[in-house]
């Protein structure tokens, strides 16, 4: 005879698992079989079983480990309700498809950042990074209190995704170099691995650029493919070995300001799952989205003391006439994103109003400071 207490569960996402009931407050090994007869049983509760495909190498400190602690989190929170099981970049899918696995439902969940879906929706980089644009925290505080979650999920939503802010790798560098960098003469035909809104602002200044998987790096900087690269911060940075691959290392990072990492979920799986499992996806998006720029400010500070005390290293900040052009295209870059659509429009009005309502708070509060701090 059948087990009463087991019962064969189909999840929302098509994973069949089992499902375990208990009986009355003593659990099965107590139970009492007396006169009254078993408790009421309580109704058996879903264990479903989430795949979470990244863009990241397998450990890569920074965006890696943050997805690595979010399935860890979300599987001990839920008590293995929710079990999510990671792969990195390549495991399950390729690293530049994500976004389409969980949009088709062949995951549950992806770990990425937006910059790398430009070319399916051009005005997606403004989830990571804008040339110029706003730091780690006016990120948020835009996503969070100025309405840009909002686009955000409507932006997404029209292809059956729902994003979250999930991770944060902090003000980033200028990317590593063959050669140096004396001025815009310099950028003729430069190819340089740089996505996003940034990489198009050089193809103006008259590089090259492309995208490639944080994976392909190295070795396209190290054999010559490519006289340049962009990734992240000096730890991120260090850990995929670009300090071996090329010597010059520019500063500051004005292509990506800011480096939000985004959680991906398939809406028609999240919408099936019980109100509680949401608000805990949510809130542990919110937990690595708090911790990732922490971890990113205090590693990086130590991976550029490592860097100024290695003599094959030659740190140095982008010439001010490259910075000038750079500014200046960036503008036009986003002037003309605007015009492609009314939802384009109103992402580029949205986060023009942040940048202006938060500039000058940081021109007296944080810059101020800082120039207090240094003497400046």
């Amino acid at each position: 005879m059948p087990d009463p207490t087991r019962r064969r569960v189909l999840t929302s996402a098509g994973r069949l698992v089992l499902g375990t009931a208990g009986l009355g407050t003593a659990g099965l090994g107590t139970a009492s079989l007396g006169t009254a007869g078993l408790a009421a049983p309580a109704v058996a509760r879903e264990r479903r079983v989430w795949r979470l495909a990244t863009s990241w190498p397998k450990n890569a400190p920074g965006p890696g480990t943050t997805a690595a602690r979010l399935a860890e989190r979300i599987t001990a929170l839920s008590g293995g309700r929710l079990t999510v099981e990671l792969h990195a970049a390549g495991e399950l899918v390729p690293a530049l498809e994500v976004f389409d696995a969980v949009a088709a439902g062949t995951v549950e969940l992806g770990h990425s950042a937006a910059l790398f879906w430009s070319g399916k929706m051009p005005s997606a980089p403004y989830f990571t990074a804008v040339p110029f644009g706003l730091l780690p925290e006016g990120h948020d505080a835009w996503l969070t209190a100025g309405g840009g979650q909002a686009l955000w999920d409507e932006l997404y939503g029209a292809f059956g995704v729902k994003p979250f802010a999930a991770g944060n790798s902090g003000i980033q560098m200028g990317g590593w170099y063959r050669k140096p960098i004396a001025g815009l003469e310099d950028l003729k035909g430069l190819r340089v691995r740089m996505p996003g809104l940034g990489g198009e602002v050089l193809r103006r200044l008259g590089a090259a650029p492309t995208t490639l998987p944080p994976g392909e790096i190295f070795t396209a900087l190290s054999t010559g493919a490519i006289d340049g690269a962009e990734f992240l911060g000096p730890w991120q940075d260090l850990s995929l070995g670009l300090n071996r691959a090329a010597r010059y290392y520019l500063w500051p990072g004005w292509h990506e300001p800011n480096g939000s990492a985004e959680a991906l979920v398939n809406a028609a799986a999240y919408a099936a799952l019980p109100e509680d499992l949401q608000r805990l996806i949510a809130t542990c998006c919110e937990a690595e989205n708090r911790r990732g720029p922490a971890e990113a400010e205090w590693r990086n500070a130590e991976a550029l003391a490592r860097l100024r005390e290695d003599p094959e290293v030659t740190l140095a900040a982008w010439p001010e006439p490259v910075l000038r052009a750079a500014r200046a295209q960036s503008e036009a870059v986003l002037a003309e994103l605007a015009e492609a659509s009314a939802l384009d429009r109103r992402l580029r009005d949205s986060y023009a109003a942040a940048k202006a309502r938060l500039l000058p708070w940081g021109r007296v509060g944080r810059h101020a400071l800082l120039g207090a701090q240094l003497g400046a």
